[in-house]
């Protein structure tokens, strides 16, 4: 069992954070998890939730307001934190200008990265496995959602380990991490030079991809999106019309909500977690 650090009542369930040491990652790393009331007698459905650039595993369970839908809904909320941290690689507090090396949720494969950034092989390999043993949660009824950079990592997880999620969706994601300054950068960072590799941690070249080989869609029930139109990254980072046409072209049925007014902070994700949320329910529970 991972080591509890904190455990607060919510919602009449309990959210409680988590210390344990990763194989994977090969430092210690952080989670959150969220239980209803119900998971009390009974095993529950899950959303994991990736944060973005500058958040960690307690971001999104303080700022959201998510338990007390995750409670009415009868869900448990997984929040890893977002990248490695203690590493003491050079150059590890500032990478990319973000204030930390923010993972993308990928497996690096450059030095001096690739020993401790092994996110995706973290999350589907062994957190994943973790939480479905140690708690009580159904194992194949999870759904994935991020926002920003997690955005990006709950779209390209979803569609690079088929089968493994059963829901997903996404607020103010980075929709097409090789046309965006800040995927090129991570990108070449992480993994070097050689595009046809990043094209494997794109999300629009994933659902095109996918499409192509002549399967049904990865998620017959939609993706939903959710985007601010006052975002102030909306133009030059996110581009959700890059994966509007993906979905298009990829025949991925997509729901994309745009919002005027609202810009990229929590104050956007707390006034639309209700509706993710009950995407998410709706079909974990077919």
């Amino acid at each position: 069992m991972p080591h509890k650090l904190s455990q607060h009542v919510s919602f009449d369930g309990v959210q409680s954070f988590y210390e344990h040491p990763s194989k994977e990652i090969e430092l210690p790393m952080r989670f959150g998890v969220y239980l209803p009331s119900q998971a009390s007698n009974q095993k529950v459905n899950a959303v994991i939730y990736l944060a973005g650039l500058t958040c960690n595993e307690e971001t999104f369970a303080i700022k959201a307001g998510a338990q007390r839908v995750a409670s009415q809904l009868g869900l448990a909320l997984i929040t890893p934190d977002t990248s490695p941290r203690g590493a003491q690689v050079s150059g590890e507090s500032d990478a990319w200008d973000f204030g930390v090396a923010a993972s993308f949720y990928l497996d690096a494969l450059k030095a001096p990265w690739s020993k401790n950034w092994r996110m995706e092989s973290y999350l589907i390999k062994e957190l994943l496995p973790l939480v479905i043993d140690q708690f009580p949660i159904v194992g194949d009824r999870i759904g994935l959602m991020g926002h920003s950079m997690g955005g990006h990592g709950a779209l390209t997880l979803a569609f690079r380990n088929p089968g493994v999620f059963k829901s997903l969706s996404a607020l103010a994601p980075i929709s097409s991490s090789t046309h965006c300054p800040w995927g090129q950068k991570a990108l070449s960072g992480y993994l070097g030079e050689d595009k046809s590799i990043w094209e494997k941690h794109d999300a629009c070249a994933l659902i095109s991809n996918y499409a192509n080989k002549g399967t049904q869609a990865l998620y017959p029930g939609g993706i939903l999106v959710d985007q601010g139109l006052s975002d102030q990254f909306l133009k030059e980072q996110l581009k959700p019309d890059l994966l509007q046409k993906a979905c298009e072209i990829g025949n991925q049925p997509l729901t994309l909500n745009r919002h005027a007014g609202y810009d990229h902070g929590y104050y956007f994700i707390n006034s639309f977690i209700e509706q993710h949320l009950v995407h998410h329910a709706t079909i974990l529970n077919m």
